[in-house]
């Protein structure tokens, strides 16, 4: 039988917090997606109803710098599984679950304007009692990903129309200086691919959040 994944309302989403936010422990909520499908928007919009309780930990601060993709080869495949840090981001996890009164823990940040991650932009403070992170791989079952998912307490995927995501891409990749052209054949050819391998964790996930 087919896994079916309960689909929440941004709302409902919003009253599933209050219950994360009235445990005795701090809670690491994963949110996944596939490229384009709005993670981001949906991490900032959750965490400025708590903005003084909560913090956002992008997984995209664990990309590999450009000048190591490069040495690696994998320049050409940028967003896919192996061209992160998935150790890092998962170090930085289990952190997050010990993490002192007295201890600020410093988390990279990608700055898309430059295409690199940037070292120690991000201060967590100990007093943020819910962690949001946020990224592609969090449920991915392979790999460096594998032991993510089991420091989450919940793993949230977000839902969104496939023409309506495609276009996002579209206008993002434009709008960091690629052409039509080269923004189509890098979504065909790397966002695509990806996006059916973080469907596949689907099954790892336990709700679906749509952001109406």
């Amino acid at each position: 039988m087919t896994h079916q994944v309960p689909t929440l309302t941004f709302p409902q989403a919003c009253e599933r917090l209050q219950t994360f936010l009235a445990r005795s422990a701090r809670t690491l909520l994963g949110i996944i997606g596939p490229p384009g499908a709005g993670k981001s928007t949906l991490s900032a919009r959750l965490q400025a109803l708590h903005s003084r309780q909560s913090q956002i930990v992008p997984m995209d601060g664990y990309h590999l710098a450009n000048i190591e993709l490069a040495r690696l080869g994998r320049a050409g495949r940028k967003g896919a599984p192996d061209t992160f840090d998935g150790h890092g981001f998962r170090s930085l996890l289990e952190r997050l679950r010990r993490q002192r009164d007295d201890e600020i823990i410093y988390a990279p940040e990608f700055r898309r304007a430059i295409e690199e991650p940037i070292a120690g932009a991000i201060p967590i403070f100990p007093q943020a009692r819910l962690i949001i992170a946020e990224g592609n791989y969090l449920a991915l079952d392979q790999g460096d990903w594998r032991p993510v998912a089991p420091l989450l307490d919940e793993l949230w995927y977000v839902q969104v129309d496939p023409a309506v995501r495609w276009q996002r891409l579209l206008a993002r990749h434009m709008q960091f200086g690629r052409s039509l052209q080269d923004a189509e054949d890098w979504m065909k050819n790397t966002d695509e691919p990806n996006a059916r391998l973080i469907e596949s964790t689907l099954p790892r996930v336990h709700f679906k959040v749509t952001q109406e």
